[in-house]
């Protein structure tokens, strides 16, 4: 099926090249759609990372708001009694601090990356500056 549509395409592709406009099979245009589809490609990524980071900081901000809870509610209970639940906790909470702040760090790390290569791109082909 897949065949057939590319099949159709070319030749309404071939069917509508006349001199007035612009022939598609041409070596820049090719590039051009290249170079579309390296940016389209980059952009995703950076999504992509956008989105770890904001996992990044709702998995930081967990514990947190598990510890604040724990503090505004201390006058209820005696530390004694609560001490080997509250070290499970704990400690779960620190990995959890860990593990958000090494998504936000990753994330940064990689949307500078990122934007180095769009940058990159933008310098080489300065005809997509404009859209970007």
């Amino acid at each position: 099926m897949s065949g057939w549509g590319w099949a159709v395409t070319d030749r309404l592709v071939s069917d509508t090249t006349t001199d007035d406009h612009e022939d598609f099979s041409s070596p820049s245009t090719n590039i051009d759609g290249i170079v579309i589809n390296e940016v389209q490609l980059l952009l995703a990524e950076k999504r992509t990372s956008l989105a770890t980071m904001r996992t990044g900081i709702a998995v930081f901000t967990l514990p947190l708001s598990v510890l604040s809870i724990l503090i505004a509610t201390s006058r209820y209970y005696d530390i004694h009694h609560v001490l080997p639940l509250l070290v499970p906790l704990l400690a779960i909470s620190t990995a959890l601090v860990f593990l958000g702040c090494y998504l936000v760090v990753r994330a940064m790390l990689r949307i500078h990356h990122q934007e180095r290569l769009i940058l990159a791109i933008k310098q080489k082909h300065g005809w997509i500056a404009e859209f970007l």
